[in-house]
């Protein structure tokens, strides 16, 4: 599976952004899907996670309430929907899919990985 994320850019403090992550085969509505980030000289960072059908969603406490994750499984494609953004958002983006039995928050448990997109968040 190919994973291609889109919809990175330059936003000031308190805008939003819509990440998009179009996968390329139709497998696409069986892998739990998730976001994750990651910041210069930091690790990865769980966002957060949709199961395969959508009805189940997590996210990190640091998003909550700010971000939406969804999916479109007639376009293969996962969405995040970032408001509020802050300046500690900024990072690199990636959406990566997993073939677990269930959601998760883990990346060593995602089996494909996007490129990155880069969001920054000016003050």
């Amino acid at each position: 599976v190919q994973l291609q994320a889109s919809g990175g850019g330059l936003v000031q403090a308190g805008g939003s952004l819509r990440l998009s992550c179009a996968a390329s085969e139709g497998t696409f509505s069986q892998l739990n899907m998730g976001w994750f980030r990651q910041a210069p000289g930091k690790e990865r960072e769980f966002v957060a996670t949709v199961s395969w059908l959508g009805r189940n969603t997590l996210y990190a406490d640091s998003v909550k309430d700010r971000f939406t994750i969804s999916r479109d499984n007639a376009k293969n494609t996962v969405y995040l929907q970032m408001n509020s953004l802050k300046p500690e958002d900024t990072a690199a983006y990636y959406c990566a899919a997993s073939r677990a039995s269930s959601y998760t928050r883990a990346p060593g448990n995602y089996d494909f990985w996007g490129q990155g997109t880069q969001v920054t968040v000016s003050s």
